[in-house]
């Protein structure tokens, strides 16, 4: 078999990338070169042309551990679009975002192997729903409806929230930036009638303990009229709701988690190591239910006094659950995480009640 022969075999799953690599060791290797390239670039163009966006792809090689394969993701992304016109503002912020690991170049062999495992992996990966336009086709245009002011009023009370080690701060900061989002929702939608659609956005949920991370931006997104969608295979969440409450999830997901993390750690230091994946993972369950209610609680007295916007609301509802089943008609509701932590369990709860959102 020729170079070329045996990369296809690879590509198309009839031959083992280990026993490809042994195979192409001795080969010439510009011949082999050319070859991987052109059957790498192939499966980019295949996934980056269905859907897959710069930052959601890297995530997803990343997580395998290996920094060849995450180097030639970002190459891929910002080659792909070269050359291409027009291209979206946001993909190309993505790939301009992505950054090659520093360090020693690796030798020829590990980055055969690394790629020929790429190509394996590559090849199993789905198409996914277009969210963003990849370059070289049509823009869309996403209304933005969310007020900017308004998000960057959240995005400074949450950093405070982070920066701050008193938990009575984090608490104060934390509740404001809940109740500035539902009073901006209820402004929202008493505003003339405009011609507004529920989008999607992925976002993605890093190892370790995806499951329970993803079960606190989906306890943050119900609290928000969102609802979300947990693909634990490619390390996202596609969250559904309209553009300004998905903005404001988005950014309480992520401040929420970092105060988690600074929780968690400082109550991991009295616990036996035997126990403390049990710890963290009881922790976060706990953490993401303790939220949820927290949350809920605020948007219910933020809308004491509105009864007359609750059809409004339940229309949108209605179009979020709508828009969710569309692009994904067969979903099944997880079981959610064991707890096997009663230490866990009450430390997570008690950091969430130090975050409360009153």
């Amino acid at each position: 078999m020729t170079s070329r022969q045996i990369i296809e075999a690879v590509r198309s799953g009839t031959l083992d990338h280990e026993d490809a690599l042994d195979a192409l060791t001795g080969a010439p290797s510009a011949e082999v070169d050319a070859a991987l390239t052109a059957a790498l670039s192939g499966e980019f163009d295949r996934l980056f042309g269905n859907g897959w966006q710069p930052a959601e792809l890297h995530r997803a090689v990343a997580r395998r551990g290996n920094p060849i394969q995450a180097r030639l993701v970002a190459d891929a992304a910002r080659d792909f679009a070269r050359g291409r016109s027009p291209v979206d503002e946001r993909w190309q912020a993505q790939a301009d975002a992505l950054r090659a690991p520093e360090g020693r170049r690796p030798d020829r062999i590990a980055v055969l192997d690394a790629s020929l495992a790429l190509l394996a992996e590559l090849r199993r990966m789905p198409r996914i729903d277009i969210l963003v336009p990849p370059p070289g086709t049509p823009l869309t245009t996403v209304p933005q409806h969310g007020d900017r002011r308004i998000l960057d009023r959240v995005r400074a009370l949450l950093a405070k929230a982070e920066a701050t080690d008193f938990p009575a701060e984090a608490e104060s900061y934390s509740a404001k930036a809940q109740e500035l989002i539902t009073r901006y929702r209820i402004e929202e939608v008493t505003a003339p009638a405009v011609d507004m659609t529920p989008f999607a956005r992925r976002i993605g949920v890093d190892h370790p303990y995806e499951s329970e991370k993803a079960g606190l931006l989906d306890a943050v997104a119900r609290a928000n009229t969102c609802r979300t969608v947990w693909s634990p295979e490619l390390g996202f969440s596609t969250i559904f709701g309209f553009d300004a409450d998905i903005d404001a999830v988005e950014l309480l997901y992520t401040s929420l988690l970092v105060q988690a993390n600074r929780a968690m750690v400082r109550d991991e230091k009295s616990v036996r190591k035997a126990r403390l994946k049990a710890f963290k993972r009881s922790f976060l369950v706990a953490y993401g239910v303790r939220i949820g209610e927290r949350m809920r609680q605020v948007t219910e007295r933020e809308m004491t006094g509105h009864g007359d916007l609750l059809p409004v609301l339940r229309r949108r509802e209605v179009q979020v659950h709508e828009a969710m089943d569309r692009a994904f008609p067969r979903t099944v509701r997880a079981r959610g995480s064991r707890v096997e932590s009663l230490e866990g369990w009450e430390s997570g709860r008690a950091a969430a009640d130090e975050a409360e959102l009153r």
